[in-house]
Formats: C-alpha cells, structure tokens, sequence
C-alpha cells in the first residue's frame, strides 16, 4: 500500500533496475533531506547499519560509504557499497542521484556492492503540494554468490519496507 515496484532487465549489468513509487504526505525538500546521505537517513532506514561521508565536494555533493544488514536471515551476507551522491533542484521538485565508486579496501565481513547509476525524483503532487510522488530508479549489483530469486526476493520487499519507513519517519 506504501509503493508500487516494477523491474526490468537492466542495460548495465545482468540484474535488474527496479522502479519504485509511491505518494508520499510531506514536502519534496524534506523527504529528499531524509534520503539523502546524512544524519536523517542513517536514523530511519532498517536496512543502513552505517554512513560515513568519505569525501565532501560542495553542499549537495559527496562520496560517502554505507553498509547494510544481511537479509533473508542472512543467505544475502551484510553489504558495502561506495557511492558518489549528488542531490539537485530538479523541475518543481529534487532529484538525488548517484553511483557507486572503486574506492578505498572493502572491510572484513562485507561484501563490497555496487550501484549502477540510480536516483530518486521527489515532486510535489499538483493538486496537493503537501504531497510528493517519489520515484526511485534502483540497480544495485550485490555481488557475491547469490540465486537471482533471492536477490529478486530482497529488492522488491527492501524497496517497498523503504516507504513505509520513510514515512514513520517523517511523522516524528
């Protein structure tokens, strides 16, 4: 009831590029504040266990590393990923986007991810501003010796455990 997820082969790599949406009841500059990399995203998402912001080029811009807890009890191992991150004005709304980077070692007991280029578009709804539609395109490559329906399994229910958390957290 949170979003809607669609998925289809990728172009850039073997797996898939998800799309997710969903409307949600807050303005675009606050959701995009909990999404992007920062204080606010690190309390809200389940699926984050750290952020640490590698790098800082200006306000919006910044190359940061973050894990995540394993998933599906552990058949998919905890993940790194090393991500560029740029979050702009994009039309009425914002847009952050990013991609991930061959940076620095990965640590013990990661499996370091990748991220092909993927972002989320947060636009105020016209006929009621103080709601967004937020539209994430996702292509994560989890790496790892991993079945497909697993990572399928995984992708679909993180995207869609991300709106619902998203939303508690913008009601506190």
């Amino acid at each position: 009831k949170d979003a809607t997820v669609w998925r289809k082969p990728s172009e850039e790599f073997s797996g898939y590029l998800y799309k997710a949406q969903g409307v949600v009841e807050d303005v675009t500059n606050r959701i995009v504040d909990h999404i992007r990399p920062g204080s606010y995203r690190i309390d809200w998402d389940s699926l984050m266990t750290s952020m640490d912001i590698m790098e800082t080029f200006e306000e919006n811009c910044c190359v940061m590393r973050y894990t995540t807890a394993g998933q599906l009890w552990n058949i998919i191992a905890p993940r790194e990923f090393v991500d560029f991150s740029y979050t702009t004005s994009y039309e009425d709304g914002l847009l952050t986007c990013g991609i991930s980077l061959d940076y620095g070692e990965v640590r013990p007991n990661f499996v370091r991810g990748f991220n092909h280029p993927c972002g989320w578009f947060c636009v105020p709804l016209k006929d009621c501003p103080s709601h967004s539609l937020l539209t994430g395109y996702i292509q994560t490559e989890l790496r790892g010796l991993l079945p497909q329906s697993a990572v399928d399994t995984a992708m679909s229910s993180t995207l869609t455990n991300f709106y619902s958390d998203l939303k508690k957290a913008l009601k506190t």
